[in-house]
């Protein structure tokens, strides 16, 4: 909350400067301007890591080649909840005080309504360049209403050098057996002197990210998802989803602390990149920030798929952002021409070298640079590729209260508030109810 309330006083600020006399530029180096009128744009972003650094580093480099154009980037609340409850709020207010967005994979068909067309700005090359699905995902009755900006899929991240102490010659395969490398790698090390080291890390707070993590341990588990994305059936109430959540549950106060239901994505980083974890569930970002000059884990960890539960396949949430722009905005056009250039390849590149964020241009993939930066994103680029999606579509317009309903539920078990047969029980009756509406 205080994030959100140091939010709407920055926007208070930024919003009543008059911005200064700019020379007009139309185009520069290939960046596009769209306009030589001088416009002010609001780009509220995200702060997860280096999210809002890269963003703003984008901005000075975009004013160089628009200088017509004033961008201004503001810090979002992390918690997606926070941040989509405050963006409602501007929505709903038909406010013109931001400009262009950082949307969340999900919500592009909850959201469309607030948001302009971006595809008039775009070639047919440029929009080729994306991974197609992601490109019908933000396609909105016939209106691209998002840019791919960068796309996410989880990860198991594990201590190489802990492996090789313990005897352990590769990362587990399965749920069980993370479960029991943990522990032994854990008690190792408190044997040793470290009582603040844990075995694995994730994020169990009520929260979008206890969606995605759950989505994982359920799909591993039982091939099931949260509702059928082609049927519409729900189908968390089954005896498979029931164990991985009773597995998980067993986790808290064993393997992982017990505080591990309050964390968010920075809190199991930090536990993480402190050296104090085997094993850290998480989105590609913690890469380049685990191998950071300054961390005790650098050179020390790398990355794996998920573990597989009892289907024999492991299973990653997909994740991933765009850049959309408000229909309220004053200046479409200069909002348009910040949205394109962040999204660019230019860009896209820049941010897979510095901060490890997944590109939506496929050929990145292929890129020397960004390979020798980013190892993985060459050998696990299936996993980035064969996600599992949450079901933002089929759900639509009430996507948030379906995830709002499963993440609580599964709280509730991690918490043991609940007993898991009970909890999805009565979270297969919230949800047949949100369908039906």
């Amino acid at each position: 909350m205080r994030k959100f309330a140091a939010f709407l006083l920055v926007l208070a600020l930024v919003v009543s400067i008059v911005p200064t006399a700019r020379i007009s530029a139309q185009d520069d180096g290939g960046i596009k301007c769209f306009t030589d009128e001088e416009a002010t744009v609001v780009v509220a972003a995200g702060a997860v890591g280096i999210e809002l650094q890269l963003a703003q580093e984008a901005a000075e480099a975009f004013m160089e080649a628009c200088p017509n154009i004033t961008v201004n980037v503001l810090e979002t609340p992390d918690m997606v909840q926070d941040r989509l409850g405050l963006y409602l709020q501007l929505f709903e207010a038909e406010s013109p005080d931001v400009d262009v967005f950082q949307i969340d994979v999900i919500w592009p068909g909850d959201l469309a309504e607030h948001l302009i067309d971006l595809r008039p700005y775009l070639t047919d090359e440029e929009v080729a360049a994306h991974f197609p699905a992601i490109i019908q995902n933000n396609t909105v009755d016939g209106k691209l209403v998002g840019i791919p900006w960068f796309t996410d899929a989880g990860l198991l991240y594990y201590r190489t050098d802990l492996l090789e102490k313990y005897g352990y010659d590769a990362p587990p395969a399965t749920w069980d057996e993370l479960t029991e490398m943990a522990q032994v790698i854990q008690d190792g090390e408190r044997a040793e002197g470290n009582d603040e080291f844990w075995g694995f890390v994730w994020q169990g707070n009520a929260y979008e990210g206890l969606t995605c993590d759950a989505l994982e341990w359920e799909y591993s588990e039982s091939d099931t998802q949260i509702i059928n994305p082609e049927t519409g059936e729900i189908e968390v109430n089954n005896e498979g989803t029931i164990r991985a959540f009773e597995r998980a549950a067993s986790w808290v106060g064993t393997i992982s602390p017990d505080g591990v239901t309050s964390y968010a994505e920075e809190d199991a980083r930090n536990v993480w990149q402190a050296g104090n974890a085997a094993f850290m569930r998480n989105w590609p970002y913690a890469y380049s920030l685990g191998n950071a000059d300054d961390s005790p884990i650098k050179g020390l960890f790398d990355v794996a798929p998920l573990p597989a539960g009892a289907t024999g396949h492991s299973a990653a949430t997909l994740g991933g952002w765009q850049l959309a722009v408000s229909r309220y905005s004053e200046h479409p056009d200069a909002a348009a021409a910040v949205a394109v250039y962040m999204t660019s390849y230019d860009e896209q590149k820049r941010r897979a070298i510095v901060g490890s964020y997944n590109p939506t241009i496929m050929s990145l993939y292929e890129d020397p640079d960004v390979l020798e930066a980013v190892p993985f994103f060459g050998s696990l680029y299936d996993v980035f590729i064969n996600t599992v999606a949450r079901p933002s579509t089929i759900s639509a317009p009430h996507y948030n209260e379906v995830s709002v309903a499963y993440f609580t539920a599964v709280h509730s078990i991690l918490t043991g508030e609940q007993d898991a047969a009970t909890a999805m029980e009565l979270l297969e009756l919230d949800l047949a109810d949100l369908m039906a509406q």
